[in-house]
C-alpha cells in the first residue's frame, strides 16, 4: 500500500468550483463532491431545505501527496477565511488500480 494524504473539505456551495479548479491545478485528477450537505459549525447549523445552493455546503474527499497537499491548504485557505469551511488532512494508504 502507499501512503497518501486524504484530503476533506467542507464549503459553501457556491465555491466548489472554485475548490475542483484549484484540485486540477495542482495536479490532484480525482476526487469525490457530495452537494448540499448539512451540518454545524463555528458559523451555525447549515439546511439545505432552501431551492437555491446559496447557504449549503458541499463535501470534497481526494487523496494527493505531501506536495500537493501543501499547495493545496495554501490555495484553499483564503476561501475558507472569507466564505467559511474546514479542510481536514490525515494520512492514509491506498492500493491504487
Amino acid at each position: 500500500m502507499e501512503a497518501i494524504k486524504k484530503v476533506e473539505i467542507v464549503t459553501n456551495s457556491l465555491e466548489l468550483p472554485k475548490v475542483l479548479d484549484i484540485l486540477e491545478k495542482i495536479g490532484v485528477s480525482g476526487y469525490t463532491v457530495i452537494e448540499d450537505v448539512t451540518g454545524k459549525g463555528d458559523r451555525g447549523r447549515v439546511f439545505n431545505d432552501l431551492e437555491s445552493h446559496i447557504l449549503t455546503n458541499g463535501y470534497i474527499m481526494s487523496v494527493c501527496t505531501q506536495e500537493q497537499e501543501e499547495e493545496l491548504v495554501t490555495e484553499i485557505e483564503p476561501i475558507l477565511k472569507k466564505f467559511g469551511g474546514v479542510c481536514i488532512v490525515s494520512d492514509a494508504k491506498w492500493i491504487a488500480h
